[in-house]
Parts: C-alpha cells; structure tokens; sequence
C-alpha cells in the first residue's frame, strides 16, 4: 500500500451535518490483532477490518515477514503462513506506532526480532521502557542500540512469571499477552491496561487456543500453551470513531444516526459529553441517534464552579477523544477545564483553534480553559495527529465559510472512507493533492 503522506482537505463549513453513518471497526483492536496472526500456526480470518493507511502498513509488515495477506471483500483478511525474521523497512515501522506490536509475537515465534524505532503521532514521549521489562521478565534480552534500532531476543525461550507493569500501556500490556500465550508456564500480568481493544485481542487469542483469564480487568493471568491454531475472529466497533461523529453532530446542530455501534455505549464517554449538555438514545439494531435539539450547556460543579474533563486509563475518559471535546465545548455555553494527563503535545492543537476564533486559553501543555459559544471563522490549517485533525475537521464544519486542512494522511491513518462517509452526511468536502 503506498502511502501517500499528505493531501488536502477543501472544506465550506457553516451547515449541520445530518444522516445515517455506519461505524468502522477499531482501528487500536486491528492492529494487535493483525500482529498476533504471526502466532497462529493455522489460516487466521478477521472480519470488521477498517480499510485505513495504518491497517494497509501492518499488512504490508506482515508481508514482509513471510505471512500471506488476502482482503478478498470488503474488511475480511485472511492471513496465513510462517513468519520469518527479516530486517523491517524503516519508512513503513516509522509510519504507525503500532509497528511496535510485532515484537511480542516475533520473539515468542521466531526468538529473535530488530525493528527500527516505531513512528505514528508526534503526540509526546510514548516510552519503550515498559515494553522492554514486561518482555525481559519473560526472559528476553532487549538492547536499544544508539542508531534507534530495537534488538529483542530469547535465546532460551520464554517463560511465564509475575510481572507488573510500571504503567498500564495498552501496546505493552497486548505484547506481554501475544509472548506470554506461547511461553513455558503461566503469567500474571499486573496494572494490564483493559481497554476494549485490548479485550479484542485475548477474546481472539483464546478463541486460537490461549488460555487468558480476568479479560477486561487490570490482572490477567495467561497459562502459556505449546502452540496457536487458527480461528474467525470480529473484531468491535471503533468507539473513538463513534465518538467523534456524536462530537461532530452536536458541534454541527445536525442529528446524526450510528449504525455498528453493537448496542453498548461505553458509560464514560457518555459521561463526557453529558458535562457539555449533549445526549443520545439508543436504538435497536445497533444503533444510537443523536438528536439536533441538543442543551449544549456545561454542567457546572455542584457548588458552581468551573468543571473539567479530564482524561485516564480505561475505564476513564479516553485521551484520543479530548482533542473533539476540546472542538465541541467552544460551541457549547459556558467554560470548562480540558486536562490531557497522558500526553505532553497533544494539546499544542489548540493554536489552530484560536486562529479560528476560538475563546481558549491554553494554561500549559497540559491544560486549557475553554469559553463558549464562539463562532468559528475559516482557516488554513495543518492536521498534526489522528485525533486532533479530526477535531480540526469538525471545527472548519462550524465554520461559516471555506478552511483548508492539509496533512490529511495523518487523519486517513485512523479513519476509514472519511471524506465519502462525510459527503453522505451532506458535508461539503474534498480532497485535492
């Protein structure tokens, strides 16, 4: 899949954005899941695959390390074959954080892999320091040489142990899964991070013959069995998707209706948007719909102060969601503290926000003081993550006249079909090189 890092958003903001859109699978569950196929020692089908740059980079990984990849419809892979230990291209593991995930399976299969340093969203420090404890509790040696290259390996296999990780990351915890599944006795894996993803991950590992207990709580325990066989595997909704598309209704006045949303809301994202006066029903089918008659008031603290959202491991508030709710609070009543905890650039966004017009104070890397409603005046502007281009498409949708985003490839990483699902909606946008 050539990547195509660039590309422009031409956008006429000023209208609600209204319809019916169906959900992509999760983009964080696919990933993994792709990453643990290297472990199966039969044919592996995944369904609900989304079609996105960081998905066609793994399998083009994938690829390289020997497996046979076939997307013959639309979000179904089949992925077969016996990997093998090969130098990885940096332009691809620099394009996706995600690249790092092949370590744990590589190891534990091949006993040995190098891989240049992972790339993805210039989002702050992302540490590798986790990753290498949990895999060197395990019994693998990990060497970081001075070129950024990763040397992982176990020369006398991996064995299962008591392990707790100094921070429960998600990519480190799902690679001590994938090694720990096919090492010599069992392993309890201590401050696991518990996100749905991440609960993807072991539901399919056990369905290929792991045996993964306490999934979707902070302590796994994993009884290391000899091999892997193939399995059938659906992968969930992409929750960050849905909750960026109800950040878009609302922002918009538009009502929206979520197909593929599986009937579960998850209660924190709920909670967020509720704390700026949003809220949707849902309906059978799988369905939610979000109305255009929205309060889109903060909610002030009990003793009427300033209220904050704030982010946090699973099961609180998800990070990669601040960047919309940052978006949507500038055109809701009132003023709230936004506080990203976990990352130490995410917020620097936020400048091209305030060139729009927005009322947003910006206290440190960390903190912003949002004031609303403020209408929103066009721009030219830089997507810079995910995340953040998606907040910075929602807010040229509010605003009254024509915005340019560039560095869209950023946004296309994580977001499947987004122009046409958009142009659905009525939106108007298109993409020009």
């Amino acid at each position: 899949m050539a990547q195509n890092q660039g590309g422009r958003y031409i956008i006429d903001g000023g209208r609600p954005v209204s319809g019916t859109v169906r959900i992509s699978g999760n983009k964080n569950a696919a990933l993994p899941c792709l990453a643990a196929t290297l472990l199966a020692r039969e044919p592996v089908t995944l369904r609900n695959i989304p079609r996105i740059a960081d998905v066609g980079v793994m399998v083009e990984l994938l690829e390289i390390l020997g497996m046979r990849v076939e997307n013959r419809e639309p979000g179904v892979y089949h992925i077969s074959g016996t990997p093998s230990v090969r130098d990885l291209p940096y332009t691809l593991v620099d394009a996706v954080r995600g690249s790092i995930l092949l370590v744990g399976p590589l190891v534990a299969r091949c006993g040995a892999v190098r891989l240049p340093p992972p790339g993805g969203d210039v989002i702050g420090l992302r540490r590798l320091d986790t990753h290498f404890s949990v895999l060197e509790a395990l019994g693998a040696t990990c060497v970081l040489h001075d070129n950024g290259l990763l040397d992982v390996r176990t020369p006398s296999g991996l064995s299962g142990t008591d392990v707790f990780l100094d921070e429960a990351s998600v990519t480190a915890t799902e690679n001590a899964v994938m090694a720990a599944s096919v090492a010599s006795g069992t392993t309890i894996l201590r401050n696991a991070a518990c996100e749905p993803h991440v609960q993807d991950l072991c539901s399919m590992l056990n369905q290929m013959g792991a045996k993964i207990s306490g999934i979707g709580s902070n302590l796994l325990v994993i009884e290391g069995v000899a091999e892997l066989h193939g399995c059938d595997f659906t992968i969930g909704y992409d929750y960050m998707e849905a909750g960026s598309f109800i950040g878009l209704a609302a922002a918009t006045r538009g009502t929206l209706i979520l197909e593929g949303t599986d009937g579960h809301d998850v209660p924190m994202i709920r909670n967020g948007f509720a704390r700026l006066g949003i809220e949707w029903e849902s309906l059978a089918g799988n369905r939610l719909v979000v109305p255009a008659e929205q309060r889109l008031s903060i909610v002030r603290t009990v003793n009427g102060g300033t209220p904050k959202l704030d982010d946090a491991p699973w099961p609180g508030f998800p990070a990669d969601l601040l960047s919309i709710m940052t978006v949507v609070a500038t055109q809701a009543k009132g003023n709230i503290l936004i506080h990203e905890k976990m990352f130490e650039s995410r917020m620097f966004f936020i400048d091209w926000l305030i060139r729009m017009g927005a009322d947003i104070i910006l206290c440190d890397p960390h903190r912003a003081v949002v004031t609303g409603p403020m209408a929103l005046t066009p721009a030219r502007l830089t997507s810079p993550d995910v995340r953040a281009g998606m907040a910075l498409i929602i807010a040229a949708l509010c605003a009254e006249g024509r915005s340019e985003i560039q560095n869209v490839y950023q946004v296309e990483r994580g977001y499947e079909d987004l122009v046409g699902k958009l142009k659905i909606l009525g939106a108007a946008i298109e993409r020009v090189e």
